[in-house]
């Protein structure tokens, strides 16, 4: 998968933008939140995702994909990884993942940041 159609994806969620919150970096949020992590546009072509509620579960991801996915940084701790868009994790494991991400990060919105429908 590249990096511009992951973004269209992620994009296509319910009330998901794009932001730039550190020089060069771009994530996708849904309310206040991130849901993924791009990223430089001129960078590796990754997500960072939330891949489970702790390392344990995330874990899972290192284990099926040694040369794809990896804790990341500083947050990793809490369940997020990295993950190649164009190694060996398919397409439909790679949405899956980030719709996995998202749907963790609007339920834990507060109601009013919630997108509706």
């Amino acid at each position: 998968m590249t990096r511009e159609k992951m973004l269209a994806y992620c994009l296509a969620k319910p009330g998901a933008w794009l932001d730039q919150p550190w020089e060069g970096d771009e994530v996708v949020k849904v309310g206040s939140r991130i849901f993924a992590f791009l990223g430089s546009p001129d960078g590796e072509a990754r997500v960072g995702v939330k891949c489970g509620p702790n390392r344990d579960v995330a874990d899972e991801w290192l284990h099926r994909f040694p040369d794809d996915a990896k804790a990341s940084p500083y947050i990793g701790r809490s369940g997020w990884n990295t993950l190649r868009l164009d190694g060996g994790i398919g397409d439909e494991e790679l949405t899956d993942a980030v719709d996995g991400s998202y749907d963790v990060v609007v339920a834990k919105l507060p109601k009013r940041e919630r997108p509706t429908g």
